[in-house]
Order: structure tokens, then sequence, then C-alpha cells
């Protein structure tokens, strides 16, 4: 996510089009805001539902770079602060998705990994390919990041 939010940051310096496109409320800032609402709330359900992390409740209000840096900032102070002990033994918990179509049950491992992992790098790939659209150089060692 750190990754994410450097590239946020470059789009930022090299243009004013996520403010004009704001004010226009464009399908694209309003899909690339929507694709880091569902990293940060991917990243932070996982310690949510498995590391038994106390949910803090997080509007999807974001409407500047500053609001996108800053859901990306939150997002990993959050995860930082979750104690790895929360994770111990919890590969067979229940762990129930709610959607609109219905409950999804999951243990914990098959949340995670069946779950959570693939859907925070749909999410982030598709950040990563609205960024490149809109001029930001992101190629693949900036979404892999945590390889240097």
């Amino acid at each position: 996510m750190e990754s994410l939010e450097e590239k946020i940051a470059h789009l930022e310096r090299t243009t004013d089009e996520l403010s004009s496109v704001i004010a226009r409320q464009d399908t694209e800032i309003a899909l690339l805001t929507r694709q880091v609402q569902m990293v940060t709330d991917t990243a932070k359900f996982v310690a949510v539902r498995v590391g038994q992390v106390a949910n803090t409740p997080w509007a999807d209000d974001e409407v500047s770079y500053a609001d996108v840096q800053g859901r990306v900032a939150k997002a990993i102070a959050f995860l930082e602060a979750a104690s790895p002990d929360g994770f111990e033994g919890r590969e067979d918990a229940k762990v129930v998705l709610t959607t609109p179509s219905g409950d999804i049950p999951f243990t914990g491992n098959t949340y995670v990994h069946g779950f959570a992992i693939p859907n925070f790098f749909f999410h982030l790939s598709m950040a990563y390919a609205l960024l490149r659209m809109k001029g930001v150089p992101v190629g693949k060692l900036d979404f892999l990041g945590a390889i240097r």
C-alpha cells in the first residue's frame, strides 16, 4: 500500500486533473477512489475478521488527493497497530462475509487465502491501471514494491 500512496502523490505532483475530475464527478476518478477504498477495506477487514481487531468504521468520502492518501495512510497505521497475537490459531475460526447476496461462510484460512488476498490484489491492480492510464509511471516493480 505504501507504493500506492507514493504513486497517488506522483499523480498529484504532475497534474491537477484529480481536482478538476472530482469537480465533474468523472467516472475515472470515482473508479480510482473506489479501488483505493476497496484495497484499504480488504486489508483492514483481515485484521478485524481474523486478527480480532476492533472495527473502526470508515466513511467512503474521499474527494481529494489528500483524502485518498490519508485513507491509505490510515489503513497502514491500522494494520501496523494490529497485534500478530490476534491472528494466532485463527486458521479455523469462523468468518462470515455479509454481502447483499447473502452471507458467505469462511474459515480464517479460506477467508484470507480464498477471498482477501485475491480481492486485495485485484483492486490494487485496478488502481495501478487507472494511475498508469493517467500517465503515472507505474511498472511491475512498483506493484511488487517489497522485493526491492
